[in-house]
């Protein structure tokens, strides 16, 4: 479902699959080819979120903000089942593990990876290429070639995907 709130409808590029059971309302931009899973809610009522190119937001999960504070995923961005993400900027490439909440001010840098279940407390910096694992989440290591190839498969796979839904259900 689509709602409009104070006016403020959501732009979606006609290129992205919405889900079924999937909410979105307010002040949300999705550009294209992005994929938003079953029963997944974001909500722009109190600040601006942008969803970049390429980006899957998987099942379940929940996207919103605090006042004055926009919600940013850059493009190829991919989000795990039943992930919160509140007010945080996502950089290019990241990946956010199932399960994890990544809290206010927060900054996940382009190409990390956030281990499932993990918390990112407001206003952590995740550096970019590195696993970051826990709660509170900590950087472990740096990741490899191995670990950004399947990142890259996970991603590639959601977009395919998606066109696939999106041609079998418009």
């Amino acid at each position: 479902m689509i709602y409009s709130y104070k006016g403020i409808k959501p732009k979606i590029d006609s290129t992205v699959f919405i889900a079924d059971g999937a909410i979105v309302s307010g002040d949300v931009s999705i550009e294209e080819q992005s994929t938003i899973w079953f029963n997944t809610v974001i909500r722009g009522d109190v600040a601006p979120t942008h969803i970049g190119k390429r980006v899957n937001i998987q099942d379940l999960s929940m996207l919103h903000q605090s006042p004055n504070n926009p919600l940013i995923l850059e493009d190829d961005v991919t989000v795990g089942h039943q992930v919160t993400l509140h007010s945080c900027i996502i950089r290019k490439k990241a990946l956010i593990g199932m399960g994890s909440l990544i809290l206010d001010g927060a900054e996940i840098g382009k190409g990390a990876f956030i281990g499932a279940g993990s918390l990112v407390p407001p206003g952590k910096k995740i550096p970019p290429n590195t696993l970051a694992f826990g709660r509170p989440a900590k950087v472990v290591r740096t990741l490899n070639d191995e670990d950004l190839k399947d990142m890259e498969r996970i991603r590639t796979e959601y977009v395919e995907r998606g066109q696939e839904y999106k041609n079998v259900h418009d």
